[in-house]
């Protein structure tokens, strides 16, 4: 089993630019065409929160042209900047999504692999929480099937990565504690994938490992002075795979999304490495 991951597509209106200087909607054609282009290729792909810029129904639909040409399935987190509603009226086949006015909250299951998807949205703050409404159907989620290797999906990471101006947007504390009882009472938790910050992060949490996605677009500046400025930059734009094997668990690669020259081989024609 094989899935990937992009994040924090942050897409706009037609013709708009996100800080007037990245073209996200160009980044994720670009991003869906390395993903189709895969070999293997992923049997489905997760998109981890902010998906649009501002949770409004001509982004949504914007975006929907823009993972037309994707070839295999996906599946839709929430993030801070999305709009729960808007999202469904656009993407009604996607009913996973749920009824208005409900957390954007689903479980979805892949060969010998289960997705738990989570909503960590407080609107109107740009942080996350999870209430006991939605901490509650997590652990009756999981505990409805304690056997099958499972990922949790949400957007705010559960931990301070040490980039400030990011750290007090992230997850509430209390209510990442109170994720962390939940998740440790599961040990086939096999992972907790997230975004929201742009880079690519990966801790232990839990007894398991929690992981932020980059962005397929701009990034987060890696900054992790005290005190340092709310900034971004063009690094690479990148996603993530995971690969899942009964043997391994879930092992998980940064792949990205620009060609940076092909491959080369190590070895010449006559198997004689090249020096």
């Amino acid at each position: 089993m094989l899935f990937a991951q992009i994040s924090d597509l942050h897409i706009k209106r037609p013709g708009k630019l996100a800080y007037r200087r990245v073209d996200t909607a160009a980044y994720l054609e670009r991003c869906v065409a390395r993903l189709n282009a895969l070999v293997p290729r992923p049997d489905f792909v997760v998109l981890t929160g902010d998906l649009v810029d501002f949770g409004a129904r001509e982004e949504y639909e914007h975006l929907r042209r823009l993972l037309t040409p994707l070839a295999m399935p996906y599946y839709l987190v929430i993030g801070n900047h999305d709009g729960r509603d808007a999202l469904r009226e656009v993407f009604p086949e996607h009913t996973y999504l749920g009824k208005p006015g409900a957390f954007v909250q689903y479980t979805a299951m892949f060969g010998p692999l289960r997705l738990v998807a989570l909503d960590t949205q407080d609107p109107p703050n740009g942080g996350g929480r999870l209430c006991d409404e939605r901490l509650d159907w997590l652990e009756a989620t999981l505990a409805a099937d304690t056997a099958t290797p499972t990922v949790i999906a949400m957007h705010h990471p559960p931990f301070d990565c040490g980039i400030e101006h990011m750290d007090v947007q992230a997850l509430d504390a209390g209510d990442a504690a109170k994720l962390a009882a939940v998740v440790r009472r599961f040990d086939n938790v096999e992972r907790l994938i997230c975004g929201h910050v742009h880079r690519p992060i990966h801790t232990r949490f839990a007894g398991t490992i929690a992981s932020v996605c980059p962005s397929p677009a701009h990034q987060v500046a890696l900054d992790l002075r005290e005190g340092g400025p709310s900034a971004w930059v063009l690094d690479p734009p990148a996603f993530q795979l995971h690969r899942y094997t009964p043997q391994s668990g879930l092992v998980s690669h940064l792949g990205f999304v620009d060609d940076a020259g092909g491959t080369h081989p190590f070895y010449d024609a006559a198997g004689k490495l090249i020096d």
